[in-house]
């Protein structure tokens, strides 16, 4: 039975004549794994769900795709919940979680507080993604949005910059991610004798480019001044760049424009994007790991872990030696 899973997985240490063998075999009777023999058989159903927002957002996206390719070397495969960024999906959500369909959960929350998610007990062990604080009972793992803020603001600085907008953020009630991002770009003026002036920012109703582009096409009507914009996200940096644009704004000659995500459309907007680079294959790795931790019995205090990341560079804000 092992060297079958071991087949079917395509691990490495199986001899190529066993491999021919089993594959032969199973080619002829037509076999497909059981999941229900499986279950009966380990107590395990080789399924993680994985839970955000909304899967057209692009990060979440390309998370899922990471997610969906590196659960495999786990032996898991992952089933994607989507919330819609709202309190009632998100307790929907672990409300309905049942060990019988999965074995665990990662969860990127952001609308559930901490104090609620602590005191829910789900059947399964949950493991959070993301800057939603986290409470002391479970593990999560993020990347420092404060540190990557301030280290993309000081790339603008570096390139000569002064006045330095930020765009993105929501207008009514700041996310957690908002929240620390914005923390971030005033360490990094405030460390640089920089002004820092609420009237530099340009909040958005909508995280959609669409509605990005139309709150910096206002403010520029209204006399917005700057020579460089932190976005929030990659999306708000794409709905920047259009309203420049058409306002014969040279990026980045006149303004330089940063994204966040390094999605893969950042990389062939016109200019591309100087972007923060999350490390999502390491975020995901490590947050599987701690979750088959949970799932194998741990049930210590949360771990709180931190992912790397970093700058990449390109022609929206090149380096200032080019």
């Amino acid at each position: 039975m092992k060297t079958v899973s071991n087949v079917v997985r395509d691990y490495a240490h199986v001899s190529p004549q066993m491999r021919e063998r089993v594959q032969r075999a199973i080619d002829e009777l037509g076999y497909r794994p059981n999941m229900t023999a499986r279950r009966l058989a380990t107590g395990r159903t080789g399924f993680i769900a994985l839970g955000f927002a909304d899967v057209a957002i692009p990060y979440f996206a390309e998370l899922a795709h990471v997610a969906s390719q590196r659960a495999q070397d786990f032996d898991y495969r992952v089933m994607l919940e989507e919330t819609d960024a709202t309190i009632e999906g998100e307790r929907a959500l672990i409300a309905s979680s049942e060990a019988g369909l999965i074995d665990g959960m990662l969860f990127q929350p952001s609308r559930m507080s901490s104090a609620e998610i602590a005191r829910h007990r789900s059947l399964i062990p949950i493991v959070l993604l993301g800057e939603t604080p986290a409470p002391l009972t479970m593990d999560r793992v993020m990347i420092d949005n404060v540190r990557a803020a301030r280290e993309i603001t000081e790339h603008l600085i570096r390139l000569g910059r002064r006045r330095i907008g930020f765009v993105g953020h929501e207008a009514t009630a700041l996310s957690d991610t908002s929240r620390q991002r914005l923390l971030g770009y005033q360490e990094a003026l405030a460390a640089a004798d920089l002004p820092v002036d609420p009237g530099m920012l340009v909040a958005t109703p909508s995280i959609a480019a669409v509605d990005t582009a139309g709150a910096v096409r206002a403010a520029l009507a209204g006399g917005w001044e700057v020579d460089a914009i932190v976005c929030r996200d990659d999306l708000a940096a794409i709905g920047t760049l259009r309203a420049l644009q058409e306002r014969g704004i040279r990026v980045p000659e006149d303004v330089a424009v940063t994204g966040w995500d390094d999605t893969r459309m950042s990389a062939v907007t016109f200019p591309s994007l100087t972007t923060v680079s999350p490390d999502l294959d390491a975020l995901f790795s490590r947050a599987m790991t701690l979750l088959l931790e949970r799932i194998n019995g741990y049930d210590g205090a949360g771990r709180h872990e931190v992912a790397p990341h970093r700058i990449v560079v390109r022609e929206s804000a090149p380096s200032p030696h080019g």
